[in-house]
């Protein structure tokens, strides 16, 4: 018999692609499909952002601490610091692009002495980002779809009770879990969807807004860009650097597209430039929509954040345009916000679905599945929104219980983003850094990041009144540190906590990491940890 061609030895055997081989040599093997290209994955970067809702849910943050000057200013002045942090995390991303992502990289680069307990504190850091994230943009969204009903009013008045509220953010939750748990290529093409309309939205606020402006509202240049309003009562500096939080919250969740890693196309690439590229497109446009309002707002700060309508954007958008076409800007503002929190979901069930396929959560045997007729991992999805409705119901508690989220979400980010990017060059490790590497600039780039977000983080502990009383504090810290205890008790628990079993992402494919690795391991112990499977 004439022996096989070449051809039809590699029809029987296809090689795996450069994605494909990448993933392996990090330790996986190829599981999603590969649908989203490099454009949408930037697309999914900057609908995550979500310039325009993501304004509107936090610029009760900036109005009482500055005013005009803070919300123009303020943003200008965060920009360069969140762009040194997407450099710092982009480098990892470029280097490692697994849908694991940061505990990966805190455990690939950390000593062996502390990396077990470093990934573990990372992962749980960076599941609680993503669940408090789903929860704190559908429930801005919920305070929104309330607005849209006032707006509509005939006397701009409506009053809700907690468990309407609640419903309309169940409603959201769960219509949106089904719309993730659609396959990879519908999600994949759904971005240029989401991409059209936040788009879309930025420009008419930043160009029609003030075209539709009556004279009454628009504000002189000395107002809008030099008067610094302080209503909140903390000294001038510091409520400054409070109203950071309205940039910081906005353009978040820098590791989006990290954890789609595993469903891209030249993912080396593409999720380091998508990183980059949704922080530079979203600084420029978010400032120029906080130079529009500026100038569209009024001089009665006061009168737009005590609103009738709940929300300082809804009362610029009616006093400048009218009620109708108020709320049809506003209703697609519920619509950008409802894309927002989608993706929220869709990125939060990625990074979910790695931790558990490192057998790091509960029930990973559960979590850790692919759906065989989606694609997707559907259990993770529905974990995820379970997690959110739970969270919900902090509104049962007070409204700052709830608002509380917003900053969680910050905040373990923030521990998540500065573990491994401080492992690189604390620890003793042999990064191997991939295609996006800024060189010399890379060590200074993480120093100002670093700094930058621990000392913000503290900051998101502080209330919004230096006078205030136990139902106005600022449970941040409260909910945050619940969490991190429970997940630190989970970790030392006698016998069954993670200490006795988790040994950091653990190979389920039988190809061995080589010198293309993000660190190359010298251990014993490593070998035998990544060419095992993982029991689900």
């Amino acid at each position: 018999m004439a022996a096989p061609s070449a051809s039809a030895i590699s029809k029987l055997h296809p090689q795996p692609s450069g994605d494909e081989a990448t993933l392996a040599k990090l330790g996986y093997k190829q599981e999603f499909c590969r649908e989203f290209t490099p454009l949408e994955v930037a697309g999914l970067a900057f609908t995550y952002v979500g310039v325009v809702p993501s304004i509107v849910s936090v610029l009760f943050y900036a109005i009482p601490n500055g005013g005009p000057f803070a919300m123009v200013w303020g943003w200008a002045f965060a920009c360069p610091f969140i762009m040194c942090t997407g450099l710092a995390l982009a480098e990892l991303a470029s280097a490692a692009p697994t849908s694991g992502g940061l505990y990966y990289w805190t455990y690939s680069l950390a000593s062996p002495r502390c990396r077990n307990f470093l990934s573990w504190i990372v992962g749980y850091s960076n599941t609680i980002e993503m669940i408090t994230g789903v929860a704190s943009v559908n429930w801005a969204c919920t305070i929104q779809i309330v607005a849209a009903i006032t707006i509509a009013s005939s006397d701009q008045v409506y009053t809700t009770t907690s468990l309407q509220l609640y419903g309309i953010y169940a409603a959201l939750g769960l219509s949106q879990a089904v719309l993730v748990s659609l396959g990879t290529k519908v999600l994949a093409r759904l971005q240029r969807l989401f991409t059209l309309v936040n788009a879309s939205l930025c420009f008419i606020i930043i160009i029609a807004l003030p075209i539709a402006t009556p004279p009454d509202y628009r504000n002189s240049a000395k107002f809008a860009l030099g008067e610094f309003t302080n209503l909140a009562g903390w000294p001038s500096g510091f409520a400054f650097i409070l109203s950071l939080m309205a940039p910081l919250y906005t353009i978040g969740g820098y590791d989006a597209s990290v954890h789609m890693s595993e469903e891209a196309s030249n993912a080396t690439m593409a999720i380091p430039w998508a990183i980059v590229s949704s922080i530079i497109v979203s600084a420029f446009l978010g400032l120029g929509i906080n130079i529009s309002l500026a100038f569209c707002m009024g001089t009665d700060v006061g009168g737009v954040l005590n609103s009738p309508l709940g929300q300082p954007m809804a009362q610029i958008l009616f006093n400048s345009l009218g009620q109708q076409k108020a709320l049809a800007i506003w209703c697609l503002v519920i619509i950008a916000e409802y894309m927002v929190a989608s993706n929220c979901l869709l990125v939060g069930s990625r990074q979910t679905f790695a931790f558990a396929r490192d057998g790091a959560l509960p029930f990973s045997r559960y979590l850790y599945r692919i759906n065989r007729y989606t694609g997707t991992p559907v259990n993770t999805v529905w974990f995820e929104i379970i997690c959110s409705l739970a969270i919900g119901l902090l509104s049962f508690v007070s409204i700052q219980a709830i608002d509380a989220v917003f900053t969680i979400a910050v905040t373990a980010s923030y521990i998540a983003y500065i573990t491994p990017i401080t492992n690189r060059f604390v620890f003793k490790n042999d990064f191997k850094p991939g295609p996006f590497y800024l060189g010399k600039l890379s060590f200074p780039v993480s120093v100002i990041a670093v700094v930058w977000m621990t000392f913000m983080s503290f900051v998101f502990f502080f209330p919004a009144t230096p006078q205030t009383t136990v139902q106005e504090m600022n449970y941040t810290v409260v909910v945050l540190g619940g969490f991190m205890f429970l997940a630190i008790s989970w970790y030392y628990f006698p016998v069954y906590g993670g200490v006795h079993w988790y040994t950091g992402p653990v190979s389920n494919t039988p190809v061995i990491r080589d010198e293309d690795s993000i660190s190359e391991r010298k251990e014993e112990h490593d070998a035998d940890i990544y060419v095992e499977a993982v029991d689900v």
